[in-house]
């Protein structure tokens, strides 16, 4: 089967700066994977690679089979609506409701963007379909709320019904419960995990927290100054192990400011 998720070689530099040194990896089709390693290791510029927002030197990386890199503009943005994504921030529009956020997943399906899939011109299916992921997230007696008067587990649970509503194949979680306590963060991992499986999606998703990848991964890839250190199933790993990925680690190894994560 073909990897949902495929790196070959990845390099990214910041001037002299190596911060991804040679990454390779494969995420098979249906699997739950988090991503660790400590700040500065490689994660965030391995993520935004990932969505093409940052542009490697060399190396390739598929989705799907797809190689982001030779597909033409507007296969580039098919590929990347494929990609579903929840933030540490959740990237909620302050002034719009929750069904309204929700909304805006369908937006890279619509001609018209943004007017497009807010506009009362909405369709029926579509507003249905947004009804139906707060439903799966605990959210639709919310649906009226704006984020602000929503808790941060509540606004993380609207990004997921957004990313529900856009329908992809891949999901990209990064540091999704960081801004969370640790309640509302496993009531978040349990709603994504859930999700995720129960859509058969795959998914990446970066955490610091070694018990909480421990509990809910499949697997773990552990980056260490820009390469991969580990890349096995859950159970095949040890404490020690996973430890060693936030040991040594030296300015030389950091990541540009406001990249790191």
């Amino acid at each position: 089967m073909t990897p949902a998720i495929e790196t070959e070689d990845l390099r990214v530099s910041y001037g002299k700066l190596e911060v991804l040194r040679g990454v390779t990896l494969g995420i098979p089709a249906q699997q739950g994977v988090v991503l660790l390693g400590a700040n500065g290791c490689g994660k965030s510029t391995l993520m935004r690679s990932l969505n093409a927002l940052e542009k490697p030197q060399s190396g390739t990386i598929r989705i799907h089979g797809e190689t982001l890199s030779t597909a033409s503009g507007t296969r580039l943005r098919e590929i990347r609506r494929g990609m579903g994504y929840v933030f540490q921030q959740f990237n909620l529009v302050p002034q719009l409701s929750a069904f309204q956020n929700v909304l805006l997943g369908a937006m890279g399906r619509h001609r018209l963007g943004l007017l497009g899939c807010l506009s009362l011109t909405a369709s029926a299916e579509e507003r249905a379909r947004a009804m139906h992921s707060l439903e799966r997230v605990g959210m639709v007696d919310r649906a009226l709320h704006r984020p602000a008067e929503l808790s941060g587990g509540q606004q993380q649970r609207v990004a997921i019904a957004r990313m529900l509503m856009q329908a992809p194949r891949v999901v990209v979680a990064d540091e999704p419960i960081a801004s969370l306590d640790p309640k509302a963060g496993r009531e978040v991992l349990d709603l994504l995990w859930r999700v995720v499986r129960e859509e058969g999606l795959s998914m990446l998703c970066t955490l610091h927290q070694l018990d909480l990848a421990r509990e809910y991964a499949d697997r773990v890839i552990g980056l260490k100054a820009g390469r991969v250190a580990v890349d096995a199933a859950i159970g095949d790993t040890d404490t020690e192990q996973l430890n060693a990925l936030y040991s040594g680690m030296t300015d030389q190894d950091d990541e540009p400011a406001g990249v790191a994560a």
